[in-house]
């Protein structure tokens, strides 16, 4: 059984979206590599800052043309859709945790490009929403 302290822990980490904040920066450091990576946070926190007080959404690692390429990936032969599990399989390459179990066209186990590049997106940009209110 947690101790108050640790619930309380758990209860501000939870308010502050202190996890999501971290997990986001360390994604943002792996995908960057900056040769100054103590500099490249404090930037990125600074931009943080700005989008947080002129309300603009906060930075994403992955755009319309990234989740293109995943597709392709995912769908050599160009079908233009891919499987459920394949689905599952690249959110989670993209590190999205949260993913929508029933997508459109999972009855027929054929997910559309533009489905997954639909989810992928409301979820990309409901993280970067975290850093909005950290």
């Amino acid at each position: 059984m947690a101790t108050k302290r640790e619930r309380d822990a758990t209860a501000y980490l939870k308010k502050h979206k202190i996890v999501e904040l971290m997990d986001n920066m360390t994604s943002m450091l792996l995908f960057y590599r900056p040769e100054n990576p103590k500099e490249f946070l404090i930037e990125q926190l600074d931009l943080l800052k700005v989008s947080r007080e002129s309300g603009i959404r906060g930075p994403n690692l992955f755009d319309n043309s990234n989740l293109t390429a995943v597709c392709g990936i995912m769908d050599p032969a160009n079908q233009k859709y891919i499987s459920f599990a394949q689905y599952k399989q690249a959110l989670t390459m993209l590190g999205i945790k949260d993913i929508n179990i029933n997508p459109e066209g999972r009855a027929k186990d054929k997910i559309s490009h533009e489905t997954f590049k639909t989810e992928a997106m409301e979820v990309l940009k409901r993280d970067s929403a975290t850093y909005a209110k950290y």
